[in-house]
């Protein structure tokens, strides 16, 4: 596939699948003979990972380390699982700050919602 179909298929601009090698998020891609991307279904995995990681909030030298981990073979999968436990507690500790944000927001909006119908804005 080339880069423009890539950055429709996974909504990411030819900037950021670019940025995504350079940073070493997804691993060199493959090329034609001219030179020009051809991304195998191979590729496509490791962008939709990034993708995936990176919207989930995961630093980008975070993914990197891990593909770096992966290229180097099967005697890194201990290594590799160990970083995959350490993000997954920080994307824990993220969604509890974000599920405090929404009862936040939850109470908030219940209480404009009933000093519309009252004219009166109390905080309970």
């Amino acid at each position: 596939m080339t880069i423009s179909e890539v950055s429709r298929k996974y909504g990411l601009t030819q900037d950021t699948l670019r940025y995504y090698e350079k940073a070493g998020m997804i691993p060199p891609v493959h090329r034609t003979a001219g030179g020009l991307r051809d991304y195998t279904e191979e590729d496509c995995g490791w962008v939709e990972l990034a993708k995936c990681m990176r919207g989930a909030g995961l630093q980008v030298e975070a993914i990197a380390e891990y593909v770096r981990l992966a290229q180097q073979g099967d005697g890194t999968i201990a290594d590799r699982c160990s970083l995959l436990k350490e993000q997954r507690v920080q994307l824990k500790e993220q969604l509890q700050s974000v599920e405090a944000a929404l009862e936040r927001l939850d109470y908030k909006i219940a209480c404009y919602e009933e000093a519309v119908k009252t004219g009166v804005l109390k905080w309970h």
